[in-house]
C-alpha cells in the first residue's frame, strides 16, 4: 500500500503541488475557524475536549501532535485521490487503476523532441535511456543490413531488413522485459526457421498483412505500445557500397565489415534513395539530433547517404550530437581516434551534421585484455585534434562493463539531456551564452587539401 502511495510522489506528475496546497488550505481553514470562535467570545476549547476524549481512551497526550498530523495528511491525500479515481472511472473505467501511469505519460509527452539516427545495438541503447524522460522520440534506422536473419528475409521476401528496427521497437516497448524475451528469441532448429528471430518474423508477417513495411512498423509500434516511433531512413531497397584506398569496390554491408581496410568512400546502390517525409519533418522540429553510438560506416553513415537527410540535419537549429564509440571496431575503425571518427562522419556525409561530440573519458578496465585479443582498443579522446575540427567536446563516464563494454543507457541519456537543457536555455534566452564551439555550418564539408 505504501509503495502505491509513494508512486504519487514521482517527480513531474503535477500532483504534489496540489496536495501541498490542500494541506495549506486545511491549516488556514482551521486557523480561521479558531479565530472566529475567539472573536465571538466562545469559551469552547476544542483541544481540551479532544484531550479529554483521548485520555479516556488511553492515548498518550504527547503523541497527539504526531498522530493528528499523520492522520491529517492521510485524510487530505485520500480526499484528493479518491474523488479523482471516481471521476476517472466514470469517464474511462479501464483507466481507474492507472492514474499514476497516465500522469507519468503526460509528463513524458511534454519532454524534448529527440531524433536518434543510427542502427545496430548502439541506437537501441540510447533509446532505452531516453525513453524514461520523453516519448517525443524518433529513431531513424539504417536499412542496409544484409547479413543473418535480416539478410535472408530481405532476399526471400523482398522486405527491408528488419533486424535493427526490431531492436529499436524492443528498446522503446512499454513492457520491455517481456517483449525482449519474445522478440529476441531466435529459433535454433526447424527447416527454414533456424537462425531467424521471432521479432524479424513478426515484422515480416505484419508487412505481408498490411501490404507495406512502413505500415508494418507503425502497427507493430501500436501493438507493443512503444514510447516514441521508429522510422526507416528510406523505404527504397538499397545496397551499401564502399571503395578502398587500393581501388577495390565492395558491395554489401557484411562484405564491407569483412574487408578489414579503411573505407575511402561510401554510397548506396541504386542512387537517389528518398527519405520518408516524416523523417525530414522530425529533423526540422527536433530539439536535439543524436548520431550513434554504433558502427560508424555500417550503422550511422548509411542514413546520411539517403538524399536530403544530411542537408536536413545540417540545416536544423537543433543541437547535433555525435556519440563516439567506446571501442574501435575490427575491419571498420581500426586505430581510429575520436577525431578520426568525427572527421569521417563529416566528410562522408558531406555536411556539418554534428557540433558536439560525447567521448567516454573513463577507460574500461575489466575487459581490456579480452578485447585486445579481438583487435579492439579503447577509442582515444584526442581533444586537440577534435578541437581543430570545430566541435564541442563533452567527456563523461558513459560506459558499463558486464560481459561487454557498452554505453550505459541511463548515463548516456543523462549526458544528452543535460546538453539539451543547455541548448534550449541558450536558444530561448536573449542573452547569448558563450559557446565553446563555433556555430555549425550547413555548407558541404570538403576534403582538406593535402
Amino acid at each position: 500500500m505504501m509503495l502505491r502511495f509513494g508512486r504519487w510522489l514521482y517527480p513531474g506528475l503535477g500532483v504534489k503541488r496540489w496536495i501541498v496546497l490542500a494541506l495549506v488550505g486545511v491549516v488556514l481553514v482551521g486557523n480561521g475557524v479558531a479565530r472566529w470562535f475567539v472573536a465571538e467570545g466562545s469559551d469552547w476549547h476544542v483541544n481540551e475536549l479532544v484531550d479529554g476524549i483521548c485520555s479516556d481512551l488511553g492515548v498518550p497526550l504527547g503523541a497527539l501532535p504526531y498522530l493528528f498530523t499523520a492522520l491529517g495528511v492521510v485524510f487530505v491525500f485520500l480526499g484528493i485521490t479518491l474523488p479523482i479515481r471516481s471521476i476517472v472511472s466514470a469517464i474511462a473505467p479501464s483507466s481507474k487503476d492507472h492514474i499514476v501511469e497516465a500522469l507519468l505519460d503526460r509528463r513524458l509527452r511534454g519532454g524534448y523532441k529527440v531524433v536518434a539516427i543510427g542502427g545496430g545495438t548502439g541506437l537501441s541503447t540510447l533509446l532505452r535511456g531516453l525513453k524514461r524522460s520523453t516519448t517525443n522520440l524518433t529513431a531513424v534506422v539504417t536499412v542496409t543490413d544484409d547479413g543473418g536473419s535480416s539478410g535472408r528475409l530481405q532476399k526471400e521476401l523482398g522486405i527491408l531488413p528488419p533486424g535493427d528496427i526490431r531492436n529499436c521497437l524492443v528498446a522503446l516497448a512499454d513492457d520491455e522485459a517481456l517483449v525482449t524475451d519474445l522478440f529476441q528469441y531466435r529459433f535454433s532448429e526447424g527447416e527454414g526457421l533456424s537462425g531467424h528471430s521471432f521479432g524479424n518474423l513478426f515484422l515480416a508477417a505484419m508487412s505481408g498483412i498490411t501490404g507495406n513495411f512502413d505500415t508494418a512498423i507503425k502497427e507493430s509500434s501500436r501493438v507493443l505500445n512503444i514510447k516514441g516511433r521508429v522510422l526507416p531512413s528510406t523505404l527504397d531497397t538499397v545496397r551499401l557500397c564502399a571503395s578502398f584506398a587500393d581501388g577495390r569496390v565492395v558491395r554489401g554491408e557484411t562484405n564491407i565489415s569483412a574487408a578489414h581496410d579503411a573505407v575511402e568512400r561510401l554510397w548506396l546502390e541504386p542512387t537517389g534513395a528518398q527519405p520518408l517525409r516524416e523523417v525530414l519533418d522530425a529533423i526540422a522540429t527536433a530539439d536535439a539530433i543524436v548520431l550513434g553510438p554504433g558502427s560508424l560506416y555500417t550503422s550511422v553513415l548509411p542514413n546520411f547517404l539517403v538524399d536530403g537527410i544530411a542537408r536536413a540535419v545540417a540545416d536544423s537549429p537543433a543541437l547535433k550530437v555525435y556519440v563516439c564509440n567506446v571501442m574501435t571496431q575490427p575491419g571498420e575503425t581500426d586505430a581510429f581516434t575520436a577525431a578520426t571518427h568525427v572527421r569521417a562522419l563529416l566528410l562522408q556525409s558531406g555536411h556539418r551534421v554534428c557540433d558536439t561530440v560525447i567521448v567516454n573519458d573513463e577507460p574500461p578496465r575489466l575487459l581490456l585484455e579480452a578485447y585486445a585479443e579481438e583487435g579492439q582498443v579503447p577509442v582515444e579522446p584526442d581533444r586537440t585534434a577534435l578541437g581543430a575540427l570545430g566541435v564541442r567536446i563533452v567527456g563523461a563516464n558513459v560506459i558499463s562493463e558486464t560481459q561487454n563494454v557498452r554505453h550505459d543507457p541511463q548515463r548516456l541519456a543523462d549526458v544528452v539531456l543535460k546538453l539539451i537543457d543547455e541548448h534550449v536555455a541558450r536558444r530561448s534566452s536573449f542573452v547569448h551564452l558563450s559557446a565553446p564551439a563555433p556555430a555549425a555550418s550547413a555548407e558541404p564539408v570538403r576534403e582538406p587539401a593535402s
